[in-house]
């Protein structure tokens, strides 16, 4: 679950910054579909809570609770709200209607294009599919809100409703009104409300009319309450074709007690000419830089200062003094190998412990990894299918692990092994492309994946 707003700095050609994942517990991927609770109908303890949906190894919909850190967030498992026994339950999608139930789409597939399948596959389904409606039988539902043929009064009546969704549908049919006639309507709206809150809303609707309320921003800017001023800041962000003074409001949120209105300036602040952005950027290194921060602050300042590197920075790798020269460097090649996108980090993680509760088994410490070199040079060649045992725990194995054969050469997966074989607290000979090569050719007829007992069968555990 990724927090898109520190990862959300201006990008320079070769260089970017990856957003942060939120989940600290029960991770699981890959996910389809998010949606925080904002619903009258569910009960109070609940509400803000976020909803994960997976549909690879869990399959089901996850429960965590949003926590404020610092200038960011964090968050702690509640619960699985919704688990299927099913193998082809795909949650796809997930939304709270109109009247406060909680509406999950299950596409329902045996395959879901995971790279291993074909488009054309004649396994796929293009037939079934089901909607599941969630309620919580001992309070009443919402009186859904008339939006559809509502007038502009009765629309910005809406924005006062608890219900999330109702307040962004409503903002959705607003924008298909006249312009002007909703911005007007908005700000004379606006300036009857007693909450920040609603005024926000009303500085939402003129945005999304493209008739900004100069005046409004500047008095919710000013708010008491952090969340309001961090939402200012990013309003201004995106209409910065209005506001000749942006850099001076940058430089009063960078200034702001509260991180997140600090971080919304110095992520703002990277879309600004380098003398203007670095100026707000020293202002919020004088007030405070903190952990959530630190990391939008660090790669704007590289913009600034011109030092950007190019390409996604690697951390640098060195091999274990008990290698040799030439495996310490194909230990480092097998390090950059391992991290490439969709092969190695994606299910098992850059600390070689997986995903165990996605169904994603650990490389760390386990015998898979540090036994027979031939048993894993196989299953790396033809991929691995089928329930299997590690370190005690059993997997399903629904999802194969990608065969390599075609896809890495015998000095690349001879590579990738001596590091696997040799990190993680692993230690083991490493392999050679020669060893790579015998095996490859020993197994060129073999078709399809590998099974555990198959291998287990030719290669047992010791």
């Amino acid at each position: 679950m990724t927090w898109m707003l520190p990862g959300s700095v201006k990008a320079r050609y070769g260089a970017n910054m990856r957003a942060p994942d939120l989940l600290t517990s029960n991770k699981v991927r890959p996910t389809s579909g998010i949606e925080f609770v904002s619903s009258r109908h569910f009960p109070d303890e609940v509400q803000g809570d976020v909803l994960i949906n997976n549909n690879i190894g869990f399959l089901g919909t996850k429960q965590h609770r949003m926590i404020e850190s610092e200038s960011g967030f964090s968050t702690e498992f509640v619960q699985d709200l919704l688990v299927s026994k099913d193998l082809n339950f795909r949650p796809v999608d997930l939304e709270f209607a109109p009247d406060g139930s909680l509406y999950i789409v299950d596409w329902q597939n045996v395959l879901i294009g995971h790279m291993q399948h074909s488009a054309r596959d004649p396994l796929r389904d293009h037939v079934h599919g089901r909607v599941y409606r969630v309620t919580y039988p001992s309070r009443p539902l919402v009186e859904p809100a008339k939006i559809h043929g509502a007038s502009i009064k009765e629309l910005l009546g809406n924005l006062t409703l608890p219900e999330y969704r109702t307040r962004y549908r409503t903002r959705r049919e607003l924008r298909m009104r006249d312009p002007q006639e909703v911005a007007t309507a908005a700000s004379a709206w606006a300036a009857q409300q007693k909450t920040d809150l609603l005024k926000l809303e009303a500085l939402w609707v003129t945005w999304g009319a493209d008739r900004l309320d100069l005046n409004l921003l500047e008095t919710l800017l000013k708010s008491s309450d952090h969340k309001i001023r961090a939402a200012a800041i990013r309003v201004a962000r995106f209409n910065d074709h209005k506001l000749p003074n942006l850099t001076e409001i940058l430089s009063r949120g960078a200034h702001d007690d509260h991180g997140r209105v600090r971080l919304e300036s110095v992520v703002a602040s990277t879309y600004l000419p380098k003398g203007q952005g670095a100026a707000v950027l020293a202002i919020a290194k004088a007030k405070e830089v903190d952990s959530k921060m630190k990391d939008s602050f660090s790669f704007a300042e590289k913009i600034f200062s011109e030092e950007v590197v190019k390409g996604e920075e690697v951390p640098k790798v060195s091999a274990p003094v008990h290698l040799s020269k030439e495996d310490a460097i194909r230990f480092v090649k097998g390090a950059e190998i391992y991290a490439r996108e969709a092969h190695c980090t994606t299910c098992h993680q850059p600390d070689g412990k997986g995903l165990p509760d996605a169904g994603f088994p650990p490389l760390s410490e386990t015998k898979w990894a540090l036994g027979d070199s031939e048993r894993l040079i196989k299953l790396t060649l033809n991929g691995l299918m089928g329930p299997i045992e590690v370190k005690g725990k059993k997997y399903p194995g629904q999802v194969p692990m990608t065969p390599f054969r075609a896809l890495l050469n015998d000095d690349e997966i001879a590579s990738v092994l001596t590091y696997v074989r040799n990190s993680f607290g692993n230690r083991a000979d490493p392999i050679s492309p020669d060893q790579v090569q015998r095996v490859r050719q020993a197994t060129e007829s073999k078709t399809g994946l590998y099974t555990p007992d198959e291998l287990l069968k030719d290669h047992p555990m010791n």
